[in-house]
């Protein structure tokens, strides 16, 4: 019987580890596995949350490592994950996505000549400003199999020198939880709760550093939304980072944007499925739409999924207030069309044909 340690560390990752829990589970008679949350994103409300709208089993290791910068953060998650793959010794130490929980581990296991298998592999942004982009080149050069969810992930990895034996265009596993909670999702009363149900609203999102750490950037971006709030009412979520720094400026906003905390997952998916738009600087946020078919505007001068943009409905509008209010503008007035097909393997059966590529 095979053993696999999954290994989450935040939020994000938590609706891409959920399918593959699942699938694990219906198997196993071949598989035993090991949950560990290195607790790099702990909210304890959030986080019950999250474990009970996914149907996630309570970790079996929780490393608890908090807050602090890239290093410190990445450091104390490698010092505590060590012993725990130490002592297991699984076979194969799944990671997801592209968060320091990701590199961390994945850097740990590679020295204890453990496998490690990386689920959303071949993403690139270019932008090396951003450090998710450097988690993800590091876990890839590093991980024994890059199960991919897009046809342009693999080219990305190929034309980094990649041996095509250890790349596996899987799917978004991200859309088997989004496609499996749907309809859960529609019971929520949330919209009736924040006063935007039965009528026309945007849904919002805005965490990254280069958007809320930067005064003149979140400024821009706040003065675009109380202009399109102008036309629609804005739902925003607020990450508790963008709060303090909201409160650091003095960045008041109109009534007429819902500021309210973050939401549950099940939530959250009520809101922004019923929404005429979103903005956002998510990438997550960007695929979900583009399964659903909702008008996505990216605040952001790129992105790591480009397969969004050329097949989906997302546009990347950077931070500059006009573009962005006329990208909106052209959403709401019905002047921008997008492709709208919903690319190849974002079915539903990602997790299966992950668990899959680690039987094989």
């Amino acid at each position: 019987m095979r053993t696999v340690l999954n290994v989450v560390g935040a939020r994000p990752n938590f609706m891409k580890i959920a399918p593959i829990v699942a699938e694990l589970r219906r198997r196993s008679g071949r598989f035993r596995q090991v949950l560990v949350h290195t607790g790099q994103h702990y909210d304890e409300a959030m986080s019950e949350s999250f474990f009970t709208d996914l149907g996630i089993p309570r970790p079996d290791v929780n490393l608890e490592v908090g807050s602090g910068t890239h290093a410190e953060q990445t450091a104390r998650t490698m010092l505590a994950i060590e012993p725990v793959i130490a002592e297991r010794r699984p076979d194969w130490v799944v990671v997801v996505g592209d968060v320091n929980s990701t590199i961390a581990a994945t850097l740990v296991a590679t020295k204890l000549h453990v496998k490690v298998a990386h689920v959303e592999a071949g993403l690139r942004s270019r932008d090396r400003a951003m450090p998710e982009e450097i988690n993800r080149l590091a876990t890839d050069a590093l991980a024994d199999l890059l199960l991919t969810p897009s046809r342009d992930a693999d080219a990305n990895l190929v034309a980094e020198g990649v041996d095509p034996s250890r790349i596996v265009f899987v799917g978004n596993v991200m859309i088997d939880t989004l496609l499996a909670q749907r309809d859960r999702a529609q019971s929520s009363t949330v919209a009736r709760r924040l006063g935007v149900e039965g009528q026309q609203y945007a849904a919002m999102t805005l965490h990254r550093p280069s958007n809320v750490d930067d005064a003149d950037t979140f400024r821009r971006i706040a003065g675009a939304l109380e202009r399109i709030a102008e036309r629609v009412p804005i739902v925003f979520p607020v990450h508790p980072r963008t709060r303090a720094r909201m409160a650091e400026f003095g960045i008041t906003l109109t009534d007429r944007i819902v500021v309210v905390e973050p939401q549950g997952y099940l939530d959250f998916l009520k809101l922004y499925s019923g929404a005429k738009l979103v903005l956002t600087d998510s990438g997550g946020l960007q695929e979900e739409t583009t399964a659903l078919g909702i008008p996505c505007l990216t605040l952001r001068e790129n992105t790591e999924r480009p397969i969004t943009v050329s097949e989906g409905t997302n546009q990347v509008v950077g931070t500059d207030a006009e573009r962005i209010v006329e990208a909106a503008y052209g959403v709401l007035d019905g002047r921008t069309t997008f492709a709208g097909r919903i690319p190849e393997y974002w079915d539903g059966r990602t997790a299966s044909r992950i668990v899959d590529a680690l039987e094989r």
